[in-house]
């Protein structure tokens, strides 16, 4: 979700820079491909006023829309703001219009956080969850988390864990957000546990943006999320090897997978599925979604309490 924010917003500043720019070359620019450049530009139709100059013309703006290109870090935008006490000594050998350069970039920096502000909001307006039953519709706490990540601020939160049925005050530094089954989860490093977590962001019932900068460093969400079925982290390397019948086969070739299963078709029409995962429930929950047309081979132990669940199923219905 935040690779494809930052892209989105590259691509803005590049239509910007450089009027009738084709879409391959938005995808060279932003390291893509041409498919993936075409969903953006549709997605950005929604909110941004831009067109097609004809085939192999490329996009430019309509009307008077842009976008300010400084885009300075916080730290920059800091530094910039300390030049006139810094300078103050050798202010009068300045030339004349010194005092109305540096007002016009600082009035162009705070304009530019304003409209990233206004792309941020109005993309995470774009992105609907919906509101589940029996809950009060709020406000949208995706903006501050994707304000927060692309800032590289921390987040001071209140969340509820379900486990410990328990809410906790806590400051997060965020790293990425994950859709994951019609629901968002973020990926950050949690300063009370000291360590990195992964929060279900409807189970935060408070989210505040700090001024307080932080640094990811080397980290690496295809390495955290290695052996990951869909989102819950486990520290087991397990082996699964599944039988899915002829009747469900093309379905499971057509599933989009957040790991590398091996998958073999056999004579009779069936698939082998082999997979290691670091977590078993997750994986449990969708091989048993097909009932009867999947099959356990391996490991034998989660075979056997396959066996025993089916004993307990036919005595409840006996």
């Amino acid at each position: 979700m935040n690779e494809r924010l930052i892209r989105l917003l590259r691509i803005i500043n590049l239509i910007q820079g450089k009027p009738g720019i084709i879409g391959r070359e938005l995808a060279e620019r932003c390291e893509t491909t041409d498919r993936t450049i075409y969903r953006d530009l549709e997605l950005l139709s929604s909110f941004v006023p831009f067109t097609s100059l004809g085939h192999g013309k490329g996009y430019s703006f309509v009307g008077s829309f842009s976008m300010y290109p400084l885009n300075f870090t916080e730290q920059e935008a800091f530094v910039l703001s300390m030049l006139p006490s810094v300078i103050d000594q050798v202010k009068p050998l300045l030339p004349p219009g010194f005092d109305a350069a540096y007002e016009k970039i600082m009035a162009t920096h705070h304009k530019e956080k304003s409209q990233h502000a206004s792309v941020v909001q109005q993309v995470a307006d774009v992105i609907q969850m919906g509101t589940p039953v029996g809950r009060d519709e709020g406000s949208n706490d995706l903006f501050p988390i994707i304000q927060a990540i692309l800032s590289q601020t921390s987040l001071k939160a209140v969340y509820h864990s379900q486990g410990r049925n328990k809410q906790t005050e806590r400051m997060i530094d965020p790293y990425f957000l994950v859709p994951r089954e019609q629901r968002f989860y973020l990926i950050g490093y949690c300063h009370q546990a000291g360590e990195i977590r992964t929060f279900r962001v409807s189970r935060f019932l408070n989210i505040d943006v700090t001024e307080k900068q932080f640094d990811k460093g080397n980290f690496s969400i295809r390495q955290y999320m290695k052996n990951t079925f869909s989102i819950e982290r486990g520290q087991e390397q397990i082996r699964f090897k599944v039988r899915f019948s002829p009747v469900v086969a093309r379905y499971i070739q057509e599933e989009e997978w957040f790991v590398e299963p091996r998958i073999k078709p056999q004579t009779d029409g069936s698939l082998l599925f082999e997979v290691t995962l670091n977590h078993d429930r997750e994986f449990l929950q969708w091989v048993n979604s097909y009932g009867p047309d999947a099959e356990i081979l391996e490991p034998r132990k989660y075979r056997d309490a396959m066996k025993e669940k089916l004993e307990r199923w036919r005595g409840m219905y006996e």
